[in-house]
């Protein structure tokens, strides 16, 4: 299996009334195109800072951060955006859906901006696949907050990314509905081949994984790999 992501000593600060916080401290880790991995810690932990890290929304003070050979320390702004529009794919736990847009609008729009002639029959066959077949046209507010992230996975998947990040995708749904989601998640990640990351307060969730990084104070407190360590 090819690396699709790699992180080496990774750390952050942010300036705060003068005064210098540090975030993350020297993180370091690896994913496998196909694996999957949780990031789990108390808030305040720097689990949504490391995220936005790894996926090149925010810049380090120091380390790097590769996704697929790709070094994004060494890019422009626009030359990030343009690695996350081509290998990246983004779930959050608001959904985040465009609410005058229709679900298979919602789904259309990041094949669009790629200039996909085919969007439309893309958009319809990835609803399809999320079990929203008979629910393409209707808006979000029409759409369960299930069917809502279901549509959201649809989109995520829509450019085929080489990892998709998931931010709480669950953190919004009753138990039922989250069970589902999640084995939603898993299935395409095993169809699809794409690495999966995803932060999570939700430990049941974390032990499904292949590798968990436990975040506290911004450091790594066990090997990645060591899915045990995460509490009960």
């Amino acid at each position: 299996m090819s690396t699709i992501l790699k992180v080496e000593n990774l750390s952050k600060s942010y300036q705060s009334g003068g005064k210098s916080l540090q975030v993350l401290y020297d993180i370091s880790f690896e994913l496998q195109a196909g694996q999957s991995l949780s990031i789990v810690g108390p808030s305040g932990s720097g689990k949504t800072t490391l995220l936005g890290l790894v996926a090149g929304l925010d810049q380090s003070d120091s380390g790097s951060v590769e996704i697929n050979q790709i070094k994004l320390n060494n890019l422009s702004e626009d030359d990030r955006a343009q690695v996350r529009n081509e290998q990246i794919g983004f779930i959050f736990q608001n959904f985040q859906l465009i609410p005058t847009l229709s679900a298979l609008e919602n789904v259309m729009v990041p094949l669009e901006l790629r200039g996909d002639k085919k969007a439309k029959t893309v958009a319809k066959d990835l609803l399809a696949k999320v079990g929203l077949a008979n629910r393409a046209e209707h808006y979000p507010s029409q759409l369960s907050g299930g069917e809502q992230q279901r549509v959201a996975i649809a989109r995520a998947f829509s450019n085929t990314p080489k990892i998709l990040f998931a931010d709480e995708p669950t953190g919004n749904l009753d138990e039922e509905t989250g069970q589902k989601i999640e084995d939603l998640l898993f299935t395409l990640n095993r169809e699809k081949g794409t690495a999966l990351v995803l932060v999570t307060h939700d430990s049941a969730l974390a032990k499904k994984t292949d590798q968990v990084i436990r975040l506290k104070g911004g450091k790594m407190m066990t090997d990645a790999t060591l899915k045990t360590s995460i509490a009960s």
